[in-house]
């Protein structure tokens, strides 16, 4: 599993996921904002098996 996430990819994610969690807890919005864990958890981690999957990568090439 190697990253696949840019910086800024990452931080949107791990914004919109905690945002999505927070109004669920708040009881703003119902139990479907509990989705806000999947981009947390895969902002955290920097690895999105969607982008796997189609090939994306918005993480820099590394230069060796």
């Amino acid at each position: 599993m190697t990253i696949n996430e840019g910086t800024l990819d990452r931080a949107l994610r791990i914004i919109i996921g905690l945002v999505l969690i927070g109004l669920t807890l708040a009881g703003v919005i119902g139990w479907w904002g509990w989705i806000g864990v999947v981009p947390l958890v895969a902002g955290a981690v920097g690895f999105c098996p969607l982008y796997a999957v189609l090939g994306i990568r918005t993480c820099p090439m590394r230069k060796n």
